[in-house]
Formats: C-alpha cells, sequence, structure tokens
C-alpha cells in the first residue's frame, strides 16, 4: 500500500468570534510571541498583558465587528476554501490540513491529528510568500517544538518562501489585470510592516541599511523582509508593465516609528496632497483577504485619502481561492 503524505497549511490566525472576550484571547496569544514582539520576557509580558490587551481588545473586536461575514472570519474561509482546493488539486495521494498559528484550528490540535494517520513524510507550508521571523519563522518554532516531542518523527518538509515563485507573481498580477491600471495615479503595494531590528537580525554582520535590499537579492539578503517584498513587487511592475515613477513600495501596520518606512498610511496622505485622485493597491503579502487588507486598506485608508483631497482607494483583492495561487501551493508541495 502506497504511503499518503500530509500537507500542513498554516495561516495567521484570527478571533473564535469578534466578541471583546474573543479579541482579547486572540490578541494576548498573538502579542505574546517572543518572535512578534522580540523584547525581554518580563517586559514583554508587561507590556502585552497590561497595556496593550486590555486598552486594545475593545477597539479591536469593534474592527472585527465591521470585518465579520454570516460565514465568519474572512481569513478563515478564504484559507479553508483553498485547502479544500489544493486537496482537490493532488488527489488521493495526499492529505491537506489547515491550521492557524494562532487560536483555531490549532497548530497542536492538527498536528495530532496529524501524527495518528503516521504519515511517512509531511510538508509544512506557512501561507506566507515573504519571510519572517515574526510569521513563517514563528509557526515553524510552533510546528517543530511540537514535532520533536514524537517518538516517531517521519520525513519533514519545510517552505520557508516563495516570494518569486511564477504562479504566486501571475496570480496577484492576473489580479491586478482586473483594473485598468492607467485609470489610476499611482500604485503602492503595500506590504506588512516589522520592526527595522527584526529586519536587522537576519544579518550575520552589518544591518539591512548597510546592503541594496531595495534592488537585488542576494546570499547575505535572500532572508531580509524588505528585500523579498522588494523583489516580488519588481516582478509584479514587470509582468504589469508599471513604470518607476508610477508605483511605491511601502508598509502598512505599524506599531511606532521605528519600523519599516515608507509607510503606507503616510504614503497614501502624500499622494492626496499631491493632487491624486485616484489609487490601486496591492498588498502581496497577504494571500487572503483579512483585516489588514478589507479594512485597513478598504476603509482607512479610504477615508485617509479622502480627507486629504483623494477619490479613491481601491483595494486589489488578495489571492484567496485564484487557480494559479492553488498551483503555486501545488507545486511547492510537489517539488
Amino acid at each position: 500500500m502506497k504511503s499518503k503524505t500530509g500537507v500542513l497549511l498554516i495561516n495567521l490566525g484570527t478571533p473564535d468570534s469578534p466578541s471583546v472576550k474573543d479579541v482579547r484571547s486572540y490578541l494576548s496569544q498573538f502579542l505574546n510571541d517572543p518572535r512578534v514582539i522580540d523584547i525581554p520576557w518580563l517586559l514583554r509580558k508587561i507590556l502585552v498583558n497590561f497595556i496593550i490587551v486590555p486598552f486594545r481588545a475593545s477597539k479591536s473586536a469593534k474592527i472585527y465587528q465591521k470585518l465579520w461575514t454570516k460565514e465568519g472570519s474572512p481569513l478563515l474561509l478564504h484559507s479553508t476554501r483553498a485547502k479544500k482546493l489544493l486537496q482537490q488539486s493532488l488527489g488521493n495521494d495526499y492529505e491537506v490540513y489547515l491550521a492557524m498559528r494562532y487560536k483555531n484550528p490549532s497548530i497542536s490540535g492538527v498536528l495530532e491529528v496529524m501524527r495518528k494517520k503516521n504519515y511517512s513524510k509531511i510538508v509544512v507550508l506557512p501561507m506566507f510568500p515573504q519571510y519572517a521571523s515574526a510569521s513563517t519563522g514563528s509557526a515553524l518554532d510552533e510546528v517543530m517544538k511540537i514535532i520533536k516531542r514524537w517518538w516517531v518523527i517521519p520525513e519533514i518538509k519545510i517552505i520557508s518562501q516563495y516570494y518569486e515563485h511564477p504562479s504566486f507573481i501571475e496570480a496577484f498580477a492576473e489580479r491586478g489585470r482586473k483594473y485598468n491600471l492607467n485609470e489610476y495615479d499611482h500604485i503602492l503595494f503595500s506590504y506588512h510592516g516589522l520592526p527595522q531590528r527584526q529586519v536587522d537580525k537576519v544579518y550575520n554582520e552589518g544591518l539591512c541599511a548597510d546592503h541594496d535590499c531595495e534592488h537585488e537579492i542576494t546570499e547575505e539578503n535572500k532572508f531580509c523582509y524588505k528585500a523579498t517584498c522588494y523583489a516580488t513587487t519588481r516582478l509584479l511592475t514587470k509582468s504589469l508593465a508599471i513604470p518607476e515613477g508610477k508605483y511605491t513600495v511601502c508598509f502598512q501596520s505599524r506599531l511606532d516609528k521605528k519600523w519599516l518606512e515608507p509607510f503606507s498610511d503616510k504614503v497614501v496622505e502624500e499622494c492626496a496632497k499631491k493632487g491624486m485622485k485616484k489609487l490601486l493597491v496591492f498588498s502581496p503579502a497577504f494571500t487572503a483577504d483579512c483585516l489588514e487588507t478589507i479594512i485597513e486598506i478598504g476603509d482607512e485608508y479610504q477615508q485617509i485619502f479622502k480627507e486629504h483631497g483623494g477619490e479613491k482607494v481601491q483595494l486589489v483583492e488578495s489571492l484567496n481561492d485564484h487557480p494559479l495561487w492553488i498551483a503555486c501551493l501545488k507545486d511547492l508541495v510537489l517539488k
């Protein structure tokens, strides 16, 4: 009998509901992760549990209530749909599972189901195209902490990034082609932000600023989140024939000033002040639409743009269940 291969897709996570209680629980788990807030343990505990979560849970719950649909969390719905389509594409020799780094379905719970299946091989595939310690690194760290305790450890294949995969790039390009690029004054490629210090930790010598991350990938910066974001953008602008000067790479969802720049919300504001009326925004760090795309870009940036004289911020939908995205996942599993 031919042994099946287990495939574990991992996305970031979502509260179980938009209630204050569930949002508080989600934020607590998320922000207490030492790879997310990489400061000394005691300081992180005080900051997260006594300052951030108590003051942020109620406000965040209201935002999640705007995001929620009748079916539930968009992130979970899109990820589940991608999992089902990947299962169909891979066929009976593979069994595909979905876990969330934070909350449910949990990595520990899903891996326990997979352990009992006694697979000869498990493929671990985080749904984050560009490597970052706070996303991919955290997910893989959690997986390895659990699997290392198994008595029988099968062959494990780990996929850490795929920012340049042709099907990933073409899937986002096809999303963009739904829009007439010539109708927009400027195009933004907005990636999730990171503290500058986390990017600097990638390098054995020097800092991110010592490398030409905006223009090339080298052996030194191939796991630098900033470098891979710019590389994804170069491939997308080439595929869509977007000329220099027509687009900006920027970073959203920052917590303070020491994060990767330029900041997306400030770029939106500056574009409006320059007299621009229509912006098109890609967010290629997200493979499923979620709070950061639907609400932050679609609603909050729209409000910022209008307040300063602009008219329309158009979000380019994420990959969700795009056939080329499923083809990308399949290729990554099979390679």
